[in-house]
């Protein structure tokens, strides 16, 4: 059995225009498989619609001749008919099993390339439940249209076959199941139409409850502190109501439609056996061919129950679809275009045009502003976030704008780390090598620049050992400085931090400080910040006001020099030093403390 690998290469770029469109793309991804699955579908009914004609056969030829060479021939027939049925259906549900699997990781993929390329743009026009319900219910509804392809359009063939065959032996009888069947599928499909409002309507309820409890789990902390979780609960249990009442609407429809799928070919059945039967009482018909009708007539209630599935999950598959082409549809917060010029030669100065901050090749700068967002800002635009709201804003590589330079290539060479510690679940090694290429040294040197030690000494394994989701097992001080390792392990060319030491004590904050200098020595790297106790150890400080930086020296020339920009300096810096016996005194071990100047 040929294992096929995943994720795929290139999941590929599908169409957003309809999703009927979407889905003939994908079945034209995986065609081979699904023809082949089709093939056997149509040899399985096609195997099963014989058994009756058989049957037929073989008792009048009984009745007839007794046990006869013809008789044996037509029972042989039903001996290889069933044989083929039975290997085709086995390898079928193989090949279907495969299709099923092919088009909900196919759609899986896709939905999870777009979020990791959009960045915020996805969850700014989606909510967080209804991207997470997408991948993991959605994508299986897809790909249970897919599964269902090879039984509906053998059901499809099968129905001809026998409608020719029947047509041929009795031209009432033949007409009545060629017409009546066709009948019973389109007073079933009358359904079809409110059970897709209703299940879209269940689809958005369920989502909308999903982006509530995410939301009241992620801040169930900020909830108990405030004591807001009764609010939460209630507006939960009204939520949760409001998708059991959904889901009632939807089942109720889908009972009508399930008792009729059974009610309705039960009377065709019942009809057509007793027209048959009148027949043969007067001779139209042999005793066989009464039973072949019979046996055709319950058979094609197969057909036609696989058709009115068919119905249904090609319309959950339909909502599922546009789904998934609302999220793909959403434009990354950074252009995807290629590239349109040729990156810069490593060493090559980065600067913000519209504040004249610099990053220049071997040096560690800090940025002070008054106002953090300020300078957080400018931090986040260098590293090339948001291409709409930076194109006022002119971010330079050497002499090339960032929003010409190839994507990827760009991340490779400039890491932005946000202020908030953003951890995973998964083995320590995973959180920290986030490119897979440092050994053992390297992380552990990492770990002793963050002052991270603790944290590998407290996960059970070392770095084998599990984090839970969000890394909540670590206290706010302890997922911060595994955030600065992760960082560090990059080896940026230019690395931009974002209050590194904002959740730790002083005295871990001026080790740190005094490591992260010498191990980013060398190297280009741009700290934003107002500690002096970091300020203290840079190469040069930034100040940053009204958008400009308005001077530029060490910390401490700064702290001694006269003028306006030295005055704001130290008001800034000042406040900072205020503010730092009670930072002190704050312990980083304790769970979940987030501790911000």
């Amino acid at each position: 059995m040929t294992v096929r690998p995943l994720p795929l290469p290139h999941p590929g770029t599908p169409p957003l225009t309809s999703a009927s469109s979407f889905l003939a793309w994908q079945a034209r991804r995986q065609w081979g498989v699904l023809v082949v699955a089709i093939l056997l579908g149509v040899v399985t009914f096609l195997a099963q619609a014989v058994t009756p004609y058989a049957m037929g056969h073989a008792l009048d030829e009984g009745l007839e001749l007794g046990l006869s060479r013809e008789l044996l021939t037509w029972a042989g027939l039903m001996l290889a008919a069933g044989i083929v049925q039975v290997v085709a259906s086995g390898f079928g549900h193989r090949y279907d099993v495969e299709n099923w699997l092919r088009a909900a990781f196919s759609v899986s993929q896709l939905v999870g390339d777009k979020v990791s390329r959009s960045g915020d743009a996805v969850t700014e026009n989606i909510p967080t439940g209804e991207v997470v319900a997408t991948v993991a219910s959605d994508s299986g509804r897809i790909g249970e249209f897919f599964f269902n392809a090879a039984r509906f359009i053998g059901s499809v063939v099968a129905y001809i076959a026998v409608a020719i065959l029947m047509l041929s032996t009795s031209l009432t009888l033949g007409i009545i199941v060629a017409v009546g069947l066709p009948a019973v599928a389109a007073i079933l499909g009358l359904l079809v139409k409110p059970l897709q409002a209703r299940q879209t309507a269940q689809r958005e309820a369920s989502g909308r409850l999903t982006t509530l409890g995410a939301d009241t789990v992620s801040g169930l902390r900020i909830l108990r502190g405030i004591g807001g979780e009764a609010v939460f609960t209630d507006r939960y249990r009204a939520q949760s109501q409001r998708v059991r009442a959904a889901a009632v609407r939807v089942a109720t429809t889908q009972s009508y439609l399930d008792a009729l799928q059974v009610l309705l070919p039960g009377l065709f059945v019942a009809l057509v056996l007793w027209l048959a039967a009148q027949q043969a009482i007067t001779g139209e018909i042999t005793p066989g061919q009464l039973v072949t009708f019979y046996g055709y007539a319950a058979f094609l209630t197969w057909p036609l129950q696989n058709l009115t599935q068919t119905l249904q999950i090609t319309t959950r598959a339909v909502v599922s679809v546009r789904k998934v082409i609302t999220v793909l549809k959403v434009e990354p917060a950074t252009a995807s275009d290629p590239a349109t010029a040729a990156a810069p030669t490593p060493g090559a100065v980065l600067r913000d045009v519209t504040t004249g901050v610099t990053l220049e090749p071997g040096r560690i700068v800090a940025l002070v502003s008054q106002n953090p967002d300020e300078s957080a800002e400018v931090a986040t635009r260098m590293g090339r976030f948001n291409d709409d709201a930076e194109a006022d804003a002119l971010v330079l590589l050497g002499d090339t704008p960032l929003r010409d330079l190839d994507k990827s290539a760009l991340r490779d060479r400039v890491v932005v780390a946000e202020a908030t510690s953003h951890l995973f679940s998964g083995a320590l090694r995973d959180e920290l090598d986030v490119r897979d290429r440092a050994g053992d040294d390297e992380i552990h040197a990492a770990l002793v620049v963050s002052d991270a030690q603790d944290v590998l000494d407290s996960t059970p394994g070392g770095l084998t050992g599990e984090l839970p989701e969000k890394g909540r097992s670590l206290s706010g001080g302890q997922r911060q400085r595994v955030a600065l390792a992760r960082a560090l392990l990059t080896e940026a060319e230019h690395l931009i931090l974002i209050e590194p030491t904002s959740a730790v004590d002083a005295h871990t904050e001026a080790r740190i400080a005094e490591r992260l200098v010498a191990a980013r020595a060398g190297r280009s790297t741009l700290i934003v910040t107002a500690s002096p106790l970091v300020l203290d150890h840079v190469d040069e400080v930034l100040v940053l006001r009204d958008d400009a930086v308005i001077a530029r020296a060490t910390h401490r020339e700064l702290l001694m020099g006269v003028g306006e920009a030295h005055d704001h300096y130290r008001s800034v810096v000042g406040r900072s030093l205020a503010e730092e016996p009670a930072h002190q005194t704050t312990s980083s071990d304790e769970p979940s403390q987030e501790v911000t100047r």
